[in-house]
């Protein structure tokens, strides 16, 4: 079963996620001592947040043992397109130009990135092509 489409995670709950899908599976005690190094935070919070997380199924939860391990259940590029697609329905009408325009407005990318940007523009054509 795959997480619920309006299950999407919060401001804390992605934090959660980010550390799950740089450590893999991990038990509450690894995700808080990951955590509290850059934020002020109790482990019974980041418990109570991981067992809200597998309620909405957004982590699993294997129970075989005293200790239970967490993971994600979406991977971290699955998650990204399914926020990015509710902010662009959402604040951009439906259109990926406006949200790539107000993005480079809001970044000021460097030359680098620009070109990064372009090769990511010259392969979808490519993909897009080819179905």
């Amino acid at each position: 079963m795959s997480p619920a489409k309006d299950n999407k995670p919060t401001e804390s709950e992605l934090q959660i996620l980010e550390v799950l899908w740089a450590r893999g599976p991990s038990t509450v005690r690894e995700v808080f001592e990951v955590i509290e190094q850059t934020r002020d935070v109790g482990y019974t919070t980041v418990l109570k947040l991981m067992q809200i997380m597998a309620d909405k199924e957004l982590v699993g939860r294997d129970e075989s043992r005293r200790t239970h391990v967490y993971k994600a259940r979406l991977t971290r590029k699955r998650t990204q397109k399914r926020l990015v697609s509710e902010l662009i329905d959402k604040a951009f009408g439906g259109s990926a130009a406006g949200l790539i325009g107000q993005a480079l407005m809001s970044r000021k990318p460097g030359d680098d990135e620009l070109a990064e940007i372009q090769q990511l523009i010259e392969q979808y054509r490519k993909e897009r092509n080819h179905d």
